[in-house]
């Protein structure tokens, strides 16, 4: 991990391309680059998330989160997420809030790549819950085998 951080000045610099990504060596396509810890974040929690093309990086799942709101900043290229029951695309650049309780999930169906970053409250515990079956699979975000 690359970062430069100046405590007495009150900063960190880190690149999220030298933060480890868990999915590396899965069948789970994307990246999911946990920010927080590297950057010493004690108010935030921030993640970037990467998903390429025609692929779902939650595998149908989803999740909602008990107290955690979440706020997504879509830089790059067009998402369809569930968000409850609701169906939406989403292109960039789009910011999307999800309140706690709410569930949800995203997939790229498209033929570009995805570039959001998931910026919330830190807490010290975890909050989300996985929903298992969340929703049906797209032909137009098939897995890899």
């Amino acid at each position: 991990m690359s970062s430069n951080s100046d405590t007495a000045s009150g900063y960190a610099i880190v690149d999220p391309d030298r933060v480890e990504n868990p999915y590396d060596g899965t069948d789970v396509p994307g990246e999911f680059r946990r920010l927080t810890d590297p950057l010493g974040c004690d108010q935030l929690a921030v993640t970037l998330i990467r998903v390429p093309p025609h692929s779902d990086f939650e595998q149908g799942t989803g999740h909602f989160h008990d107290e955690v709101e979440e706020l997504y900043l879509v830089t790059r290229g067009t998402l369809t997420w569930r968000l409850g029951d609701d169906i939406r695309t989403v292109t960039a650049p789009a910011a999307v809030r999800v309140a706690p309780g709410t569930p949800r999930s995203h997939r790229n169906e498209n033929a570009e790549p995805v570039e959001m970053w998931a910026v919330s409250r830190r807490i010290a515990r975890a909050d989300a819950t996985k929903i298992d079956a969340f929703w049906e699979a797209s032909a137009d975000a098939s897995q890899r085998a």
